[in-house]
């Protein structure tokens, strides 16, 4: 550790970190805009600019190294009259878009202009004029006169990625961002160029002008769309929005976590988020006998139907004629209570695991396995073996399936077939599927976002989450379900006790 003051205050921080980062450390800001803390410093937007004690010009804060007793002004009128003019020199040639620019409200160039900046506009030539919506990448619109050069983007396509499709051309007040040859920027984590880009000249189509960032409230979550787990904020509308909206939920964005993501994620976690709101399952049903059409019913009438199911084959001692199928997506939380339902409360009951099918993974983020949670399946005993799928089911009379993942294995004609002979079949899935048109009955769940809990990560971190957004409809997560569904099966005071044992 070494001693240092800034602003006058005396503090003790590591060496080998810049003055920028020391600041940060003990808690003053200095305005940049080209830093990342993932980047290597490139010192071209200037308005990190301090001044130090014995140094005649002001230096650089995002690529000056600390040192014993080193004396750095971040606020002083020399700092203050240096950072407005840089301010000046940038917006010479930014165009007024802040009416319709979708970074307005999160806008660095913004925030900086008002906080250091409100200076008498003094230019009078054109502003440069450039192309403004320009396609870098399938979900990536390029406005090439907003840009600042700050060059995160490039670097980022250089160090993280290493795909390097981004470059600076030109010299001068002619030098512009573009993509290389017309190639589009098409990797796996192309997203995090919005987030990068401290102002509105990379922006995602998917967000583009479909909702104003002050109307959203962000929470932190986990992405359940691979093994990863990586740190997510969830921006959404919460209740209180007071006019009409189509959906809840409209972006996702990482989350810092050194540990798991870094500052990243990946495209799919980033766009694959409209499951939340699209296509759920909003109430329970039962299919009518005779017109084999769905109708709703309450969850009570649910429970004591399956329960009354569950309580006679147990009396009769055929424990045996009762399955479920299970992925590899529900929480630690929820296994344990599966564990206790099926294996030690109803121990003849058999059970079956079968999870989402694997996708290509890069080596970096992006896992192939494409299943939340198959660690914490594996710790409470859920492991997907091959099984004579057949055989299993044609030995039952009631079949619970948790989510649609028997469909990635086996084709649905196939499984309508099978599935004639089984007197009741019920699925508890989040999401509308192919497996609704072979069920008796439907129940909504909770999507990750709707519940608390936790999962084992493909590294074996575990990480829990809490609830971002009231449950849609009538969804209820498994715990909720399989509790309730426990006090009308006649294993209610055994459900407790191993519960209490563990």
């Amino acid at each position: 550790m070494i001693k240092i003051k800034i602003n006058g205050k005396e503090y003790k921080v590591k060496e080998n970190l810049t003055i920028l980062e020391a600041a940060r450390q003990v808690g003053v800001e200095i305005p940049h805009l080209c830093y990342h803390p993932a980047l290597e410093p490139e010192g071209s937007c200037r308005m990190c600019l301090v001044e130090i004690k014995g140094v005649p010009k002001l230096q650089l804060a995002c690529s000056t190294l600390v040192k014993d007793g080193m004396e750095v002004e971040t606020d002083n009128e020399k700092v203050r009259e240096a950072r407005k003019a840089v301010l000046e020199f940038l917006l010479a040639g930014h165009p007024l878009d802040c009416p319709i620019c979708d970074k307005a409200g999160e806008c660095k160039l913004q925030d900086y202009y008002y906080k250091y900046g409100l200076f008498e506009d003094k230019f009078e030539e054109e502003k440069p004029r450039r192309n403004k919506l320009m396609r870098i990448a399938p979900n990536l619109i390029l406005d090439q006169e907003r840009c600042i050069l700050c060059t995160r983007c490039v670097r980022f396509l250089r160090e993280i990625t290493k795909t390097e499709e981004l470059g600076v051309f030109n010299r001068g007040k002619e030098s512009l961002i573009s993509v290389y040859e017309q190639e589009l920027v098409e990797n796996n984590y192309s997203g995090n160029l919005v987030d990068i880009c401290p102002v509105g000249a990379i922006t995602d189509i998917d967000f583009r002008f479909k909702m104003r960032t002050w109307f959203l409230e962000k929470k932190k979550s986990i992405c359940p769309l691979c093994g990863r787990g990586c740190n997510i904020n969830i921006h959404f509308l919460p209740d209180t929005f007071p006019f009409k909206r189509e959906r809840r939920v409209y972006r996702i964005t990482p989350e810092p976590n050194p540990k798991i993501n870094g500052y990243w994620i990946c495209n799919l976690g980033r766009y694959g988020y409209h499951y939340i709101d699209n296509d759920r399952i909003l109430v329970p049903s039962k299919r009518n006998e005779n017109s084999e059409k769905l109708e709703e019913i309450s969850w009570r009438e649910f429970y004591e139907d399956i329960g009354n199911k569950i309580k006679v084959l147990i009396r009769r001692k055929k424990g045996e004629k009762i399955g479920a199928v299970v992925n590899l997506s529900l929480t630690n939380e929820e296994y344990e209570i599966l564990k206790v339902f099926f294996k030690q409360c109803v121990p003849q009951s058999e059970i079956i695991v079968l999870g989402k099918e694997k996708g290509k993974g890069d080596n970096f983020l992006l896992t192939e396995d494409r299943n939340s949670n198959t660690r914490g399946a594996k710790k409470f005993g859920f492991i997907e073996k091959k099984i004579d799928i057949k055989k299993f089911l044609n030995n039952k009379e009631l079949v619970i399936f948790f989510g649609h993942e028997i469909t990635e294995h086996y084709g649905i004609q196939f499984l309508s077939e099978i599935l004639k002979n089984i007197k009741t079949k019920v699925l508890i899935a989040s999401n509308k599927g192919p497996l609704i048109n072979l069920m008796d009955y439907i129940l909504p769940s909770c999507v990750v976002a709707e519940k608390e809990g936790s999962f084992i990560n493909c590294e074996g971190i575990t990480q829990k989450f809490n609830r971002v957004l009231e449950p849609l409809g009538k969804s209820k997560s498994e715990i909720e379900i399989l509790t309730s569904l426990a006090q009308k099966s006649g294993i209610w005071r055994n459900f407790l006790l191993y519960r209490r044992t563990g």
